[in-house]
């Protein structure tokens, strides 16, 4: 007998019929989010759970009687209770590799579109404000020759400085809990203490995963330590920073700019102050979200899926899970 697998949303017809050669499968493909009640139905005869942020915990594993493993499409897995799942016996996967070029695509726009004040001057013209004589007051700075700070020296964070030093010809320091020695060689990046790469770098991009050691890394002190000419770029998750800091620094002038991805509550509420800030390019966490990245995506994660149900091997399980 196939095995049967839930899936929490819309997936692509190749990985629908892959899985459709190997299991049975259960495909929820409303625009909103399924709601609690009915996933733990759907959930209750299921072998495999495919999700991509939906939170995994004891509630849900109690509803999963049959439940052997969740595969995330995410390289993110902070929505797992890594304890509860042990105890029940299910192991995660997830996605990382796939989306690495992606998302250092997306942190140069953030860059590029902070820096140069690309957003708030697209509105600058459709307002009608745009006139003969403009000049300082549409300015930017440049990005290309500028120092940046990278915190996070993983796969993301070397795709981003190779960017950085080939394209653009930028000085590279990166913060990361081993030095990569590698990356140092064959980049020209160089390590930096924390409190150094903030003091020291036009532009500072945080790319670490959410975990108890960097949540709420990026705080007041942190945020303090950083040049008033600098601009800041998130691109990890909401929590890794003090977001009333920040609020507080941009409001402020004590840095230039931020651009970001994510927050701490997402979607952002409309009274939201961050929306009233013209010193912030704002994005809707779409770190990896185009049509081919997340179709592979998907893809990796129905392969793991898979390959755990067939008693193998997945590509990429999380790293809690390995013995």
């Amino acid at each position: 007998m196939k095995p049967h697998v839930f899936i929490d949303r819309a997936i692509p017809d190749a990985v629908k019929a892959y899985l459709l050669e190997r299991c049975t499968i259960d495909l929820w493909e409303e625009e909103d989010t399924i709601p609690r009640d009915q996933l733990y139905k759907r959930l209750s005869a299921a072998d495999g759970y495919i999700t991509a942020g939906r939170k995994i915990d004891s509630l849900l594993l109690e509803a999963a009687p049959n439940l052997k493993v969740v595969s995330t499409v995410s390289v993110g897995y902070n929505h797992f209770d890594i304890e509860a799942m042990k105890e029940k016996g299910v192991l995660g996967t997830h996605t990382p590799e796939v989306l690495d070029e992606t998302v250092a695509d997306l942190v140069f726009s953030l860059m590029l579109g902070s820096a140069r004040r690309v957003a708030e001057l697209d509105r600058y013209i459709r307002d009608g404000q745009w006139k003969r004589g403009d000049g300082e007051n549409l300015y930017g700075i440049d990005v290309h020759h500028a120092k940046l700070g990278i915190i996070g020296m993983g796969r993301i964070g070397e795709a981003v400085a190779r960017r950085a030093v080939f394209g653009f010809e930028m000085d590279v320091q990166y913060h990361n809990r081993t030095r990569k020695l590698e990356a140092e060689e064959k980049f020209g990046v160089q390590y930096a203490e924390l409190d150094e790469l903030l003091e020291n770098n036009d532009f500072i991009v945080l790319l670490t995963p959410l975990t108890d050691a960097t949540k709420g890394m990026i705080g007041k002190r942190e945020i303090g330590l950083m040049q008033s000419s600098a601009f800041f770029i998130n691109a990890s998750r909401g929590a890794t920073v003090d977001e009333g800091a920040l609020i507080d620094a941009l409001r402020e002038g004590s840095i230039r700019g931020a651009g970001l991805d994510v927050f701490l509550q997402e979607p952002l509420p409309k009274d939201h102050p961050l929306l009233g800030l013209p010193n912030v390019l704002l994005l809707p966490h779409i770190g990896s979200a185009t049509f081919k990245t997340r179709d592979e995506m998907a893809m990796v994660a129905a392969r793991n899926l898979v390959a755990v149900l067939q008693g193998e091997e997945p590509l990429y399980l999380v790293p809690e899970f390995i013995e």
